[in-house]
């Protein structure tokens, strides 16, 4: 199992095409591992010196390797130097070069072998523990202390081979994840991953288990060796698929996304037609605007010659027109461009206050009723302000459409909390009009529209905003009774 994680795990860094510092340093000390393991597998069935001189060298390569390893993953700034690099090299050279000789037939080298590799490995373990309490801070802390309770988990069991040797598997991949995935650094992102592939894994050999009660005769293999073989065979399939693709492109080069579902297949259509539209959108606007303002002052200059009242209204239909077509384009425009929030915590009731401030002050709201529930005592939300406070304006300024003839708009805010975090809630409601179920599916849809005059694309980049800042939009409505719109955003921790 370990040698086989350990190979799998060296593999997937190796053909990765980020060949950081750090990632080689670990596959190579995976590798090392594999072949200590493999020559300690192997030798009791095939009684070879071949495989006890890969047990000891793969031994000797860990001390220099782990100790390379720890400088890169502490950005070189652990109590172990560039020259303790260097000195484990050449002591586990002069280690190697003894096996060749008639003393490797002593029966105390080995000890003397694994004693070496202990006490570096724990030298390794305390320089970890050093750094994290003089030097690491913040998410970079967090994943040192991380990967000293992977250690400490292995040092705990190092007197069950067994056991020891599953730990040990389970840490290797463990770090695969934090070095491959820098942004998780919090130890719940982490497992979430590791517990992605263990429920895939007891998928697996349960499956197994299955076929072989339906079409199996005799005894079924120990849960664990199945369970073992299932594991290494979902962390083996990316990197053979990738092997594979690279082989197939160079056989074939015009073989595109051959190893995509058609689930991915979408994702990957979707993120194209963005792409494509975000390089298309300034174009449009650009060719749309520039008659648009020929047009409306044209317009303006006539209207300020002719003399007819009849004219001067056509010319300000003209103008309004314009107008409207200028918002449109605007709105196509904070659609289709990306824009990352510049986050800052904030009060979100200041922020609804002002967008309501605004359209009390409008004449839009002269037969509505708005009434604030604000939560007194919220946390500070980590947002970008004006994109906040558009949404904001948006979903009421929609509510306010959907009662023509007057109504009530609340607008309450609220404390989540849960075990995911503590969150602050937002529910906008009308009593208005209602949208019909079907409408209901597609309400943040790009384009679609129940408005005569809409462009459907205010909701999509509301949902967008809030998406942009880590948290959640829905609706529910009741045809002739109202809607009301949830946002969910976290609040800072």
């Amino acid at each position: 199992m370990l040698t086989a994680v350990g190979i799998t795990v060296s593999v997937a860094l190796m053909i990765n095409k980020k060949r950081e510092p750090l990632h080689l340093s670990f596959a190579a000390l995976c590798l090392a591992i594999a072949f200590h393991k493999g020559g300690v597998f192997f030798n009791p069935f095939f009684h070879s010196g071949a495989w006890l001189l890969v047990e000891g060298l793969g031994l000797l390569a860990i001390p220099p390797l782990t100790i390379k390893f720890s400088r890169d993953f502490c950005e070189e700034q652990t109590l172990l130097r560039k020259r303790d690099v260097r000195n484990t090299l050449l002591f586990s050279t002069g280690f190697a070069a003894v096996l060749f000789t008639p003393v490797a037939g002593w029966k105390y080298l080995g000890t003397f072998m694994y004693l070496y590799a202990d006490a570096v490995l724990l030298l390794c373990y305390l320089s970890l523990i050093a750094y994290a309490k003089k030097k690491a801070a913040g998410a970079e802390k967090k994943r040192i202390v991380y990967l000293i309770i992977a250690c400490t988990a292995a040092i705990a069991t190092y007197s069950i081979p067994p056991l020891f040797n599953l730990v040990v598997a389970g840490m290797l991949y463990f770090i695969l994840i934090m070095i491959t995935h820098p942004h998780l650094t919090e130890l719940h992102d982490i497992m979430t991953r590791a517990l992605v592939i263990l429920v895939v894994t007891l998928f697996t050999t349960i499956v197994f288990y299955l076929v072989i009660g339906f079409f199996g005769k005799g005894p079924a293999p120990p849960f664990t060796l199945v369970f073992m073989v299932s594991f290494l065979i979902v962390i083996a399939i990316g990197p053979f698929q990738v092997i594979l693709k690279r082989l197939l492109t160079t056989i074939y080069p015009e073989i595109k996304d051959v190893f995509t579902s058609p689930y991915d297949l979408d994702e990957k259509l979707e993120r194209e037609k963005a792409l494509l539209l975000e390089k298309m959108a300034p174009v449009l606007a650009h060719e749309i605007r520039n008659p648009l303002g020929s047009i409306k002052g044209a317009a303006q200059v006539l209207r300020s010659e002719v003399e007819g009242e009849e004219q001067r209204k056509l010319l300000d239909v003209i103008t309004e027109e314009v107008n409207r077509l200028n918002r449109v384009v605007s709105q196509f425009l904070d659609y289709a461009r990306p824009y990352a929030p510049e986050l800052r915590p904030r009060p979100i009731n200041a922020v609804i206050e002002k967008a309501m401030a605004l359209i009390e002050a409008d004449r839009i709201s002269a037969r509505i009723h708005i009434q604030l529930e604000l939560h007194p005592h919220l946390p500070p939300v980590p947002m970008d302000q004006e994109q906040i406070h558009q949404v904001i304006l948006n979903i009421a300024l929609n509510a306010i459409e959907a009662m023509p003839e007057g109504g009530m708009l609340t607008i309450r805010t609220s404390r989540i909390e849960s075990d995911a975090g503590d969150a602050v809630g937002i529910s906008i409601r009308d009593t208005g009009l209602g949208i019909r179920r079907e409408a209901l599916k597609q309400i943040f849809t790009p384009f679609f529209t129940t408005k005569e005059r809409g462009v459907g694309l205010g909701l999509a980049v509301c949902q967008r905003i809030i998406r942009n800042h880590g948290g959640r939009i829905r609706v529910k409505s009741i045809p002739g009774q109202g809607t009301i719109f949830y946002i969910r955003l976290e609040t800072v921790r």
